[in-house]
């Protein structure tokens, strides 16, 4: 059984498309200027997933996403509780390895 499908809106992206509210019209709407609004909590049965994915795929600015889900543009996860942190910073000691230029 796949995990319960939890989706946020990002309005800022939004750009008014529609193609959300074509696809799943039961979980997002237009206001007055064409911009998405999701209706309700962001929970969706599995009865309407495949309707709010495409909603979500076909959106061409990626205003919507599953929650859990990473972005490329998200900050990289806490390194491994086991590695050193300070092994990986950029130091005079290791100038030639991440390529610093003076």
């Amino acid at each position: 059984m796949r995990k319960p499908l939890r989706i946020h809106l990002d309005r800022t992206l939004c750009d008014g498309f529609g193609i959300c509210a074509k696809h799943a019209p039961g979980y997002f709407s237009l206001d007055d200027w064409g911009y998405a609004c999701l209706i309700g909590d962001g929970s969706v049965p599995e009865a309407d997933r495949d309707d709010v994915m495409r909603a979500l795929m076909d959106c061409p600015v990626h205003a919507i996403m599953e929650l859990d889900e990473r972005r490329p543009d998200d900050v990289p996860p806490p390194l491994n509780g086991d590695a050193d942190p300070a092994e990986h910073l950029k130091t005079e000691a290791n100038e030639a390895e991440w390529g610093f230029t003076r």
